[in-house]
This record gives C-alpha cells, structure tokens and sequence, in this order.
C-alpha cells in the first residue's frame, strides 16, 4: 500500500515539473516570427520622384537655344499693325501669318499648375477679322529642342481685340517642363515658328 502511495506520488509530481516547464520552442518561434515579419508587414519603398521633376534650368537661355532674334531686316506687318506691339517684343513672321516675340528671347515665372507652364500666345494675318472669325482657323504646336518632354498642350484659337494689338488671334499654351521650346502656329498654307526659352 505504501508502494502505491510511494508511486502516485512520483507521477503526480512529475505531471507538475512537466506543467511547469517553459514553453522554449513556443517562445522561440514568437521571437523568430517578430525578427522577420512577413512582407504584408514590411512597408512599401517609396515611389521615387521622376527625375523631370527635380530638375533645374538656368533663367538665362544657354547658348544651345536657338531663341529666335529679329529678321534682317526686321518684319513689318502692314498697317494698321505698323503702329502697333508689345514693349520688350518684336514682330516675328508674314504678312500671311505673324506673331509678338520676346526681345530676350525668355518666357519667365509662368503661371504653373499639373499640366505646366502657361502662357497667352498672340498671332495675327493680313485680313483677319476679330468679329467674323470668333475661333481662327489657327493651330499651335509645340516641341522641347533641348531634352525629351511631351508635347506642349495648345487651346482652341479664339479671337480678341485692343487698341495695341488690333484684330487678332489667340492660343493658351502649356509647356509641361522648362527648357528650350519651339512653338509652331498653322494658318492654311502659312506656318510661323519661334524658339522660346522657359525660365523659372
């Protein structure tokens, strides 16, 4: 009987050292799991930032622009446009098609929204009438010369008048980067371009 008692004894006690025993292969593999987490928990690499839109062109045209300059000698538009102009511009093209060009030869702190760099482009031809063609038979196109961009974004032509400008044409232009740009206008058979610089 003694032996009996002697037996359950040791039994019961070893179920308590087993019961009390830690759990190394369980903790282990928690710590395992917390050392190297699933790629679901691993965060994303940032998307890196396109390199269009870190860059930098200087203010000034570089020598590999071609800006356009005068004609020589320089275009006079017929009358009444004679009279007429912008200050700091000169007039650029025929009498077929024409158009006002920055003497510097730079399109500077444009208007700037997710499309680009924005700005009002004028043009004009011998016999065009504001009032009897309210949206020209103008098109507007536009390439960067100096590295590669989309093309530029050109609105519908729309007229418009003024006592400096007399009855002419009118493009909103966009130009998605800085940078040396060629601007060609198309009216029937006449095509003008000019090369433009796009500073900051």
């Amino acid at each position: 009987m003694q032996r009996l008692h002697f037996l359950l004894s040791i039994v019961i006690l070893a179920a308590l050292v087993i019961g009390c025993a830690p759990k190394t292969n369980v903790q282990s593999e928690n710590a395992r799991a917390l050392e190297n987490p699933t790629s679901t928990n691993v965060p994303e690499t940032p998307t890196p930032i396109p390199s269009s839109t870190l860059e930098v062109v200087p203010h000034n045209p570089p020598a590999s622009c071609p800006i356009s300059i005068p004609h020589n000698p320089p275009f006079t538009p017929p009358a009444p446009y004679d009279s007429m102009g912008f200050e700091g511009e000169f007039w650029y093209g025929s009498d077929s098609l024409w158009t006002a060009v920055r003497e510097n030869g730079t399109w500077e702190a444009l208007p700037h929204n997710p499309e680009g760099y924005t700005q009002k482009v004028f043009w004009w031809r011998d016999g065009y009438v504001w009032t009897e063609e309210p949206e020209p038979a103008l098109t507007v196109t536009g390439e960067r010369l100096d590295a590669s961009a989309p093309p530029l974004h050109a609105s519908k032509a729309t007229n418009a008048s003024a006592s400096d400008i007399g009855s002419a044409m009118l493009v909103g232009v966009e130009m998605p980067t800085l940078g040396c740009w060629k601007i060609t206008g198309k009216y029937g058979d006449a095509e003008v371009s000019f090369v433009v610089w796009v500073a900051p």
